[in-house]
């Protein structure tokens, strides 16, 4: 089939059934904008005349088509320097520079070797590269017939109906790993209350989440990050009344990477926790680049973020001061990041057995809950979404930052802060089993009817901003 010739013909006749089909782009272009924020670059192969990449406000937009009727539409309708409109093919060539998001709005169905065009896609990656597809549900197949039929739909050639477990399988044999997959607009049409209704709502429910129109899939290259030689590392220890887990803290965190600085965060002590922090860190000579501070205000994310903002490491990573999750389990998150495996490490202390007075009967129940609830909201599995031990790279921390800016203050702990976030980025996000260990000193800091309250109002805050989002 000579795609080239059916899409510049379609360049020319398509009028009528793109006007009939613009609620049906809209809401693809809305999806988009949820995970491409403006100022990316943005790589778009099979771009047509361009206004999905225009939409996305991209600081550098490159869209890539093989009709050259199509990119001189593209080139008449989009007048920015920050747009750039060329022909080409996926599956002979790529451009040489790198894209933060790749996207392949309904063009897998068009391509006549799909492993080659994803080979070529991997060229214009970086380790952050995200890529988006987008590909006709089989399910609606009779529908695409009959629209044909009605005229809301050019006629097609013969094309590619793939399953998403086809584009699974054929994106992890190019090096890609999925990060996330749904079925997306189960109401391709824009009727006020009723559009929000299916496509928010019911779409997102069990029985129904394998039925709309558009299958999507975020997929990731698998490669390692990019930084020169070794990684250093920041751990980061809010305690508040922990004193008597400061030397043991000092003792027991291990040296990661070329160099492990140990940031003690001091949160509003009624115990002594201020002068024994003082104290130790004057009194160590081990490994570890030690430095204190108190937290400016209140909570464990004030806490968190301070610690944050001070370091210097290439990877932080949180301990908490009770030591409840074992320092001696922080190499296991450090080698999932190095290795690329993980871009989000989560600690779950729902694995192994845990010690006797680790978890209240109580507690461990709410926090299966929440885990199933999390699970839900950001579309991902995630054993156990309240664990303190969470890693990152620096500077994926500061794009989530700002990803997350919109939401306010609305987290007191921080963990949804940081799930949420990293949900929003599309980072591979990976559960690391720790032990689960009986405090040592004092008791936990946490109310557990005020925490499960709070917990419940940042379920459905998620479930609004992430799962349900327009």
């Amino acid at each position: 089939m000579d795609y080239q010739k059916h899409f510049d013909w379609v360049a020319d006749n398509d009028t009528n059934p793109r006007k009939k089909q613009n609620s049906f782009h809209k809401q693809i272009a809305r999806l988009l904008r949820h995970h491409v924020r403006p100022g990316a670059r943005v790589l778009e192969w099979g771009c047509g005349r361009g206004d999905l990449l225009n939409a996305l406000e991209p600081k550098r937009g490159l869209g890539i088509d093989l009709s050259p009727k199509m990119i001189e539409q593209a080139q008449e309708r989009n007048q920015s320097d920050k747009l750039e409109f060329r022909v080409g093919d996926l599956q002979s060539q790529a451009p040489d520079e790198k894209f933060d998001a790749i996207l392949l709005d309904y063009l897998s169905g068009y391509l006549t070797d799909i492993q080659k065009a994803f080979a070529n896609v991997y060229t214009s990656c970086h380790p952050r590269t995200r890529i988006y597809i987008t590909s006709l549900n089989n399910v609606w197949k009779p529908f695409f017939w009959l629209g044909q039929k009605l005229g809301l739909v050019l006629k097609q050639p013969a094309s590619n109906w793939l399953t998403t477990d086809d584009l699974v399988n054929l994106l992890e044999l190019s090096n890609f790993e999925v990060v996330k997959k749904s079925s997306e607009q189960l109401f391709p049409f824009e009727i006020p209350l009723i559009t929000p209704f299916f496509n928010r709502f019911v779409a997102r429910l069990p029985l129904f989440r394998h039925l709309g129109v558009s299958l999507f899939i975020v997929a990731r290259p698998v490669m390692k990050p990019q930084l020169q030689g070794q990684y250093s590392c920041s751990v980061i220890l809010p305690a508040r009344n922990e004193s008597g887990h400061i030397k043991p803290a000092l003792d027991r965190i291990p040296v990661l990477g070329q160099e492990t600085e140990l940031i003690i965060v001091e949160g509003n002590s009624t115990d002594d926790t201020w002068e024994v922090i003082q104290r130790e860190v004057a009194a160590y000579s081990g490994p570890l680049t030690v430095s204190f501070m108190k937290q400016p205000g209140k909570g464990k994310w004030d806490a968190v973020q301070a610690g944050f903002e001070k370091a210097r490491g290439d990877i932080i990573v949180i301990q908490d001061g009770d030591l409840t999750a074992p320092p001696e389990d922080l190499p296991k998150f450090y080698d999932a990041i190095i290795s690329g495996r993980a871009e989000f490490a989560n600690g779950s202390r729902l694995v192994y057995p845990m010690e006797s007075e680790a978890m209240r009967a109580l507690n461990f129940c709410g926090n299966k809950f929440f885990a199933i609830a999390l699970s839900f909201v950001i579309d991902r599995p995630i054993k156990d979404s309240l664990c303190g031990t969470k890693m990152l790279l620096r500077d994926d921390y500061q794009r989530l930052i700002k990803r997350i800016e919109e939401f306010g203050e609305f987290d007191p702990y921080g963990d949804f802060n940081l799930i949420f976030g990293s949900a929003l980025l599309d980072l591979a996000i990976r559960d690391i089993p720790v032990r689960y260990r009986d405090r040592a000193y004092g008791d936990t800091n946490i109310s557990r009817f005020a925490g499960a309250a709070l917990l419940m109002r940042m379920t459905w805050f998620g479930l609004r901003k992430l799962r349900f989002h327009k």
